[in-house]
């Protein structure tokens, strides 16, 4: 293909896209690479999508949601006015990159966290500084107490797994009011504390969530935000703007029917929290070193081997794991926590790697 542009191309909007996690087109592998949850959906999710009218499929759905943006405002105590939701996390981030960060003034967040960030802001022609995280991969707040567009993060970190307190992320809310907080806790449920506690107190605070980790629903693409009823109708006015029937009716009632049940949902997160905490040890006695993650997967290098090596050589095994060739990061994976029997695998399968005796 010629590098010389055509006319047209000129006004193309040219952006590097994000690169998710491979998604591997065979079955009989090991898939630890994409942070998805091991378990199915709540039985109740089950039942509603087999049961689901598709006659009802030849008719518009309902624009507002509002099926399951009432489920989700009882569940986390809200109004439905303070409730968004989106095609997946990613979907409902886009949308307040769009809404909130129209300044001439760069957006910050880390400078090791999820990749679609920048994606978004050169997509959308926004100014972002990246703040480099300490060297425990923790946030240093002071540098995001300087004058700013909008700031987001995750927390926990992604990717490597490491939970801010509600207290140190309030500091740097009430320092900065003239601007839009975004607080993406898409691995919240697994150990942290949720800063939803904080919306009745900060107007400018919006927090975001995901069915895509802890509710078993990747495949389903739901994300949500909660904050401040303004907040939320500006994004939602942006929204009709584009699209009024965003999400499809199945995915609607399944959503509800996974928040409704209270009791799967903790139980699949405490086997998760288990079998992390169980993986944790077994990978120290192997000679990896990692930050204490509190979300479902670990971010791990070994003291000997490189990552490169491991990855590859897991690959081969038909295990896969996430690897980024990136500076500060290219000597770790990240492992998604799957089951006990395919963690244990994957322990024995790194004995084999690192000759242990």
């Amino acid at each position: 293909m010629s590098n010389i542009l055509s006319g047209w191309e000129s006004n193309v909007r040219q952006v590097i896209p994000y690169v998710p996690g491979e998604q591997p087109k065979v079955t009989d592998i090991i898939k630890l690479n994409t942070n998805e949850n091991p378990y199915p959906p709540s039985p109740k999710v089950v039942e509603a999508y087999m049961n689901f009218n598709c006659d009802t499929m030849k008719l518009y759905p309902a624009p507002n949601a509002d099926i399951l943006v009432n489920s989700l405002a009882e569940r986390y105590k809200v109004k439905p006015s303070q409730v968004f939701v989106g095609v997946g996390s990613d979907d409902v981030i886009s949308m307040a990159f769009l809404t909130f960060f129209n300044s001439d003034k760069p957006i910050l967040f880390p400078d090791i966290t999820y990749s679609f960030y920048d994606v978004w802001a050169d997509v959308y022609k926004v100014p972002y500084k990246t703040m480099p995280l300490d060297d425990d991969f923790r946030i240093v707040k002071e540098d995001y107490m300087q004058e700013n567009g909008g700031i987001i993060f995750p927390n926990p970190n992604a990717p490597t797994g490491v939970l801010e307190s509600v207290e140190m992320i309030e500091e740097i809310i009430k320092a900065n009011p003239d601007s839009v907080i975004i607080i993406d806790e898409a691995y919240i449920d697994f150990g942290g504390k949720s800063c939803l506690s904080l919306i009745d107190k900060y107007e400018n605070l919006l927090v975001v969530q995901t069915f895509s980790k802890s509710r078993s629903m990747a495949g389903m693409r739901i994300g949500f935000a909660i904050g401040n009823e303004k907040l939320i109708k500006y994004m939602n006015d942006v929204k009709f703007s584009i699209n009024s029937y965003t999400m499809n009716p199945v995915t609607q009632i399944c959503g509800a029917k996974s928040v409704e049940d209270e009791a799967y949902f903790s139980e699949t997160v405490k086997r998760i929290i288990n079998t992390r905490e169980k993986t944790k040890t077994a990978l120290k006695e192997l000679g990896f070193e990692f930050p204490d993650s509190m979300s479902n997967f670990i971010f791990a290098k070994h003291k000997d081997i490189d990552a490169e090596t491991i990855f590859t050589q897991l690959k081969e095994r038909k295990i896969f794991v996430r690897y980024w060739n990136k500076p500060r990061i290219n000597n770790y994976l990240r492992i998604s926590i799957g089951t006990d029997s395919e963690m244990d695998k994957l322990i024995s399968t790194l004995k084999e790697i690192l000759n242990y005796k």
